[in-house]
């Protein structure tokens, strides 16, 4: 292994290509795409929710964000109605089809990340997810 193979920043790099492309894959046979799934998986968790607040959330360009709702409205998977706590903005709700179609991304998800870890044991995972979740608290509190 070369000095450059032995960087953890070098490892997760890899390791994080590897998990990105086994879900657009697993994704991909359900014909969603990454930041698609990021989008309905958000308004799962915090719809019905503002535009903004959700852009906020997902970190996308609110131009970028404003094609993925157009797609995915135009699928029947959300729907974007006047908040009615503020009729100047949008709220944004998953649909019956939304949550369907969900539910079969998930389990093409899980399935792709169970792929990702199968040379782990179930400890080496525990483990494994375990420090991954420190490093990525140490970035939250960084700012990233």
């Amino acid at each position: 292994m070369s000095r450059i193979q032995a960087l953890p920043s070098w490892l997760l790099n890899r390791a994080s290509a590897r998990g990105r492309r086994l879900v657009a894959e697993a994704l991909a046979q359900d014909g969603m795409r990454m930041p698609h799934h990021a989008v309905l998986c958000a308004v799962a968790d915090l719809g019905p929710v503002a535009q903004a607040e959700l852009g906020r959330t997902t970190g996308f360009d609110p131009k970028d964000m404003v094609g993925i709702l157009n797609d995915l409205q135009a699928q029947r998977l959300i729907t974007r109605e006047p908040d009615p706590a503020d009729r100047r903005k949008n709220a944004i709700t998953l649909t019956e089809e939304g949550r369907r179609r969900l539910a079969r991304l998930t389990r093409l998800g899980d399935e792709a990340n169970e792929a990702l870890l199968s040379g782990l044991t179930p400890v080496e995972r525990e483990l494994f997810l375990e420090l991954l979740a420190r490093i990525a608290e140490e970035a939250e509190g960084e700012g990233s």
